[in-house]
């Protein structure tokens, strides 16, 4: 095979990349304007907005998750430090309140790259889920219930109950596992791995 033979493919290998990273970047842009906290969506809105074919390969949640951090970087390192440390604080603040439930905060909040449209969001620990409804329902806290697909490991998904509410302003999501999920955390949705959950001494931590 010659060199000519070889420049269309290495030509479009680099195109490729080129425009996986373009998605990447308008995705990220996605996620921290408008506040999309679904991955996969952003990628395929950023890809209609860029009148790129969703057949494409679009970039993975590691690219996207790269490009954020850099846009937060570059547009918001005043105020994402700020919003940052607010919802820190408040997670901690409800980590103290539902003590009972062996809290355990995760997501943007935890990684460092959470925005001004990020929720606060912890694992809690139960026999069963109306331990926590009732728990807020005595206490006249309001909230809205969902579900949430995750993944368990390699080979299985399972549905999870949510629990949605908001406290000083800010938003709370909260994931229900009964007391065996303490054991293994489901996967993380850039990584592959376990998620990174921390208790409440890891997240004073991080403020102090």
């Amino acid at each position: 095979m010659t060199s000519s033979d070889r420049r269309p493919k290495n030509s479009s290998v680099r195109r490729q990349s080129s425009v996986r990273q373009q998605l990447a970047v308008e995705a990220a842009r996605l996620i921290s304007e408008q506040g999309i906290r679904d991955y996969g969506m952003a990628k395929r809105k950023a890809a209609e907005r860029m009148g790129i074919d969703s057949e494409f390969a679009l970039p993975s949640n590691r690219e996207v998750d790269a490009a954020l951090h850099q846009h937060q970087t570059l547009f918001q390192s005043l105020d994402q430090p700020r919003w940052l440390r607010e919802r820190r604080v408040a997670a901690v603040e409800a980590m103290r309140f539902f003590e009972r439930f062996d809290p355990r905060l995760v997501g943007a909040v935890l990684e460092g790259n959470a925005d001004q449209h990020s929720a606060v969001c912890l694992h809690l620990f139960c026999q069963h889920r109306m331990d926590v409804e009732n728990w807020l329902l005595e206490r006249h806290i309001p909230f809205d219930t969902d579900e949430r697909r995750i993944r368990l490991d390699a080979h299985r998904d399972g549905l999870v109950p949510v629990l949605r509410l908001s406290a000083d302003n800010l938003p709370f999501d909260l994931s229900l596992f009964d007391r065996d999920g303490l054991r293994q955390a489901p996967l993380d949705r850039i990584t592959e791995r376990p998620m990174r959950r921390a208790h409440i001494d890891a997240v004073i931590a991080l403020i102090d």
